[in-house]
């Protein structure tokens, strides 16, 4: 099957595992500082500062990162964020040690993995170009994205059985030796196999050059800020409807979450199955998010939401998977590096805005609420792309 046909990229192969590896052991680490903040603090206020630490450093540095990524090249930019992503997981697993660990490290080490993370998102996805060239990118990039729906239907499970029968500290270090393996598998790409990035010297004393932010590529990150921030919320919006409204159990939210997982890697299969991508491809691929959402909003139970999650999944792995390819086959390659730094920025950088308005959505109208705002959006940024890049 052509769905397929980066996998039989060597290079390509081993950049997938390593990113399957990566997200899996992410998981452990953040099941583990959950616990570990909530058990030390008893606060959720305490908890999110978490989730600030983790992303802030997203939002300041998605820009520079993304200019750096086009001009060094994202293979040295990913060796050096697995190492210094290795070592201060480390520094969070002797912190766990403590009895009591304190809070304030925790915070300040987050912070630091942030900042690391801010480089090696970007250059995760500039470097996809060099893998498999300007031929197989659009695929490539949209199967890319199942790499973290495939951590998540496995990692939450595996994390929760690390974390109860060895704790927090063996959970930190098995992240901290997923990142090692990323190393491993990078450092097994050789340089002289890649494919080079065509560059264009930008003019002197000039920032990005003007034709960079064409319509179709301002539509994309318009779409892409506002999905981000009002319906890929899943984490939250998702665990406060199965244990607030539905008053699931720790099962139920944990069966949520896979399902949507095990949806989410079909929906990226059949984003990369197109044999071509635009930015308009985008019309599809918010209306069926839209519906999916709008679905699970309208779940009477627990039993028809759980029956639901797949298909919320598949509607969420086909837009990131569309959204992603088109964002990068429609720019030139030099460009690419920037291009993902503000998808990155509109992916990550609003997951703090949008925590706390759907938190506060949650408290007000419950999570079938959110969820059918989440949808509204979806078929309001379909609309949005059909008027905008309507034919002429």
């Amino acid at each position: 099957m052509r769905v397929f046909e980066p996998f039989g990229n060597a290079r390509f192969s081993l950049y997938f595992s390593g990113q399957v590896v990566s997200n899996t052991g992410t998981w452990f680490q953040n099941l583990a500082l959950s616990l570990v903040v909530l058990e030390a603090t008893g606060s959720a206020q305490a908890l999110s500062g978490v989730t600030v630490a983790q992303f802030l450093p997203l939002l300041v540095l998605s820009l520079p990162a993304g200019r750096l990524a086009d001009r060094v090249r994202p293979r040295t930019i990913l060796l050096v964020t697995s190492l210094a992503s290795a070592i201060v997981v480390a520094a969070l697993a002797f912190v766990t040690l403590a009895s009591e660990p304190p809070v304030g490290p925790i915070y300040a080490l987050v912070a630091a993995l942030g900042t690391v993370h801010a480089f090696e998102r970007v250059a995760a996805q500039a470097i996809i170009f060099e893998i498999v060239g300007p031929e197989g990118l659009g695929r490539a990039v949209s199967l890319s994205t199942i790499a973290l729906a495939s951590a998540r239907s496995i990692g939450p499970g595996l994390a929760g059985i690390a974390f109860q029968g060895l704790g927090a500290t063996a959970c930190m270090l098995v992240n901290s030796a997923s990142f090692l393996l990323v190393f491993a598998s990078i450092a097994a790409i050789r340089p002289a196999r890649l494919f080079p990035r065509p560059g264009r010297p930008e003019r002197p004393g000039r920032g990005i050059r003007p034709p960079f932010f064409r319509r179709e590529l301002v539509t994309l990150l318009i779409v892409n800020a506002l999905v981000a921030l009002l319906a890929l919320n899943l984490m939250l919006v998702l665990t406060s409807t199965v244990s607030l409204t539905f008053a699931g159990d720790a099962t139920a939210v944990g069966a949520t979450h896979t399902l949507n997982a095990l949806g989410a890697i079909v929906g990226g299969l059949i984003a990369a199955g197109r044999d071509r991508v635009t930015v308009r491809s985008l019309i599809v691929a918010c209306a069926g998010l839209g519906a999916a959402l709008l679905a699970n909003a309208a779940a009477p139970t627990l039993a028809i939401l759980l029956a639901l999650g797949p298909l919320l999944g598949l509607g969420v792995g086909y837009y990131q998977g569309i959204l992603n390819a088109a964002a990068q086959v429609s720019v030139a390659p030099d460009q690419i590096g920037r291009t993902m730094s503000l998808v990155t920025l509109g992916n990550y950088g609003m997951v703090p805005f949008g925590a706390l308005l759907m938190g506060w959505v949650i408290d007000a109208q419950g999570g079938r609420v959110a969820l059918a705002i989440g949808g509204l959006t979806g078929f309001a940024c379909a609309a949005f792309v059909a008027v905008r890049l309507r034919k002429r």
